[in-house]
């Protein structure tokens, strides 16, 4: 079983969006719900994943494909993710 196919559909988006540097609030309007139910959504993908915070998700996500780890799901105009010379961990 691949990694993304232990979570629903809306939690690899989460995940994927979280691997792409946006916030909660960010990710909630891109989603169009609560930040309460992102909150529950990275408790859920935290529990299967088996990660502690959301750098470690980030990190799950790019060693296991990054862009390509979220399979066939479309993202519509989100923007892609960021290039790593960009990603800037602990600034």
């Amino acid at each position: 079983m691949q990694p993304c196919e232990r979570l629903t559909a809306k939690e690899v988006q989460v995940a994927a969006l979280v691997w792409q540097g946006q916030t909660n609030r960010e990710i909630s309007t891109v989603i169009g719900t609560t930040e309460q139910v992102i909150k529950n959504y990275l408790r859920n993908i935290f529990d299967k994943l088996g990660v502690w915070s959301r750098l470690e998700l980030a990190l799950y996500v790019a060693g296991h494909g990054g862009a390509q780890w979220n399979g066939p799901i479309e993202f519509g105009s989100e923007p892609g993710p960021l290039p790593v010379e960009e990603l800037r961990i602990g600034a």
